[in-house]
């Protein structure tokens, strides 16, 4: 974007005009935008990803796009460090690390070993060491904790804590010293001073503040709690409403207690963030932390779905607030669709990280993960002279474990060069879960076409045991195009798909519709030259 184009917008923002672009769609029915992709009001990074800073003191939300939920933050001195639930994603945890709140960069996963589907966590400093608490979905649900000496680790082997009736545990240090975490519910547990168990039994120390009944909302799901002391009181902040149904459930709520103990008085101006009407940007907007600034500015990071993207997750956003003087904080971002002031100082640099692969490295976690991987995943694949090898599992993507990434995005597309051996069949697909999936794959023979989830047909394939496949999802329409030389000429496959419908509220599971690549039947799959960009 110029730097003319860009004040321009800032002016006719500052003015009262509505932001248009992809993503930003006028009803809560629209899922596709009809502003061409260069009046996009973002700065564009690696592979023309959209990246919230601006470039001119200011930036817009997203701040980390695609599916990053319940943003759990730490400041540890000039550093900032961010990780999101994982779900069914491994390696899963990836630690992201920011100076100035603004730029993240990923880093290392800390979560390798499959223990479940990873919810909402907490991340946390205590006395030199870091702590990731851990709940799981699983049989049954509990929640773990991994410890390490240093923020890329290594991160030790999770360590159950036996807590089968509670998610999103929040750690906090009383103004004693005693350990705690916080849970949904408003209940807590004492940990002991180590960190590594619990002492005694879950107690119900919180009533949360309850909207009108008249209020479209999912149920009222009290969780997602991050206590934050500051000045004289410790800030509980929770979500209510449930994250997802309607746009206008999720939201902010937050109590306050001069003591870790109690009591708590809720804030006489609940809630503090609400979608109040489907027209605006960002929907569902919850599970909220408190943060400060290089500046000494306090903000929050929390998660929404942007207006018609349900497909893309929830995904990360940063609030400005300020402390009034009844000692409360009040959330000053409104809808968060027009740009913000940065906060000052701290160091930048650049955002997020390229998604196009030329497979010199295997870089899992930061980039790759499997769905729901079997102990010995990890030994399928490996890089060789260019070529990711991926040895086959499954007969489709629903049984394959597909090695996926995350894709922030509403318009983009990828492409890759595959290679089959015989008995193999491969390719590449838009991923919700093991039961809602499209996508091409081929063997030998034939295609195979995947839609909603299921083989939908096997037409001829004339480029036999090597082709490159290119998917296009623009804001939800997707074309399949195939190629025998390389990507020289390209032939479009005759099926077209249409996927607004692949995502939560339909299927559950919290997740997104993320691009992958998989292998399937008998040998190994040969991918070379992935290509990822923006549309």
């Amino acid at each position: 974007m110029s730097v003319t184009r860009r004040e321009s917008l800032l002016a006719a923002l500052a003015g009262g005009a509505t932001l248009a672009g992809p993503g930003f769609s006028k009803t809560a029915l629209a899922v596709t935008s009809a502003t061409p992709p260069s009046a996009s009001p973002w700065q564009r990074g690696f592979d023309g990803q959209r990246i919230a800073d601006l470039g001119d003191g200011h930036f817009l939300n997203p701040l980390i796009s695609g599916d990053r939920p319940d943003p759990a933050i730490l400041k540890d001195g000039a550093d900032y460090y961010m990780t999101f639930s994982s779900f069914d994603s491994y390696p899963g945890l990836i630690i992201w690390h920011s100076q100035d709140l603004v730029n993240w960069r990923p880093r290392r996963p800390a979560l390798h070993r499959n223990i479940g589907s990873v919810w909402a966590v907490s991340l946390v400093k205590h006395q030199g060491r870091y702590f990731l608490y851990i709940p799981v979905k699983a049989e049954p649900n509990t929640s773990y904790v991994i410890w390490s000496d240093h923020i890329d680790g290594p991160w030790s082997e999770p360590i159950d804590l036996h807590l089968p009736n509670h998610i999103d545990p929040c750690h906090v240090v009383g103004e004693d010293g005693s350990r705690w975490l916080f849970l949904s519910g408003g209940d807590r547990i004492r940990l002991a001073d180590d960190g590594l168990s619990t002492v005694g039994a879950v107690e119900h120390v919180y009533d949360p503040w309850h909207y009108p009944p008249e209020w479209d909302v999912e149920g009222f799901s009290p969780e997602g709690p991050k206590v934050q002391r500051h000045g004289d009181y410790f800030y509980l902040i929770t979500a209510v409403g449930g994250t997802a149904g309607p746009p206008t459930g999720h939201m902010v709520i937050a109590a306050r207690s001069r003591s870790i103990h109690g009591p708590w008085e809720n804030h006489p101006r609940n809630p503090l963030v609400r979608t109040v009407d489907d027209r605006e940007t960002w929907w569902s907007r919850g599970h909220a932390s408190l943060v400060e600034a290089p500046d000494a500015s306090w903000w929050v990071v929390y998660h929404g779905f942007e207006n018609g993207f349900w497909t893309l997750g929830r995904q990360t956003l940063l609030d400005p607030i300020r402390w009034t003087p009844d000692g409360w904080f009040e959330m000053l971002g409104g809808d968060l669709s027009k740009p913000l002031p940065k906060p000052k100082g701290g160091k930048g640099g650049p955002h997020g990280h390229k998604l196009s692969d030329a497979f010199t490295t295997l870089e899992m976690g930061s980039k790759w993960s499997f769905f729901r991987p079997a102990p010995d995943e990890k030994d399928r694949v490996r890089v060789e002279e260019g070529a990711l090898l991926m040895r086959a599992r499954g007969e489709a993507p629903s049984s394959s474990s597909p090695l996926m990434l995350i894709a922030g995005d509403p318009a983009y597309e990828f492409e890759c060069d595959i290679e089959i051996e015989p008995g193999g069949t491969a390719g590449l697909v838009l991923f919700y879960d093991d039961k809602l999936y499209c996508g091409l794959g081929f063997d030998e023979q034939r295609f195979v076409t995947h839609q909603y989830g299921i083989e939908r047909g096997r037409p001829a394939n004339p480029h036999g045991r090597r082709m490159r496949i290119r998917i296009a999802n623009k804001r939800h329409i997707v074309a399949i195009h195939t190629s025998g030389d390389g990507g020289k000429s390209w032939t479009r496959f005759d099926r077209g798909m249409e996927v607004s419908g692949y995502h939560h509220n339909v299927r559950g599971g919290f997740l997104m519709l993320r691009p992958g690549l998989y292998s399937a039947g008998t040998g190994t799959a040969r991918f070379r030259d992935f290509r990822f960009r923006a549309l």
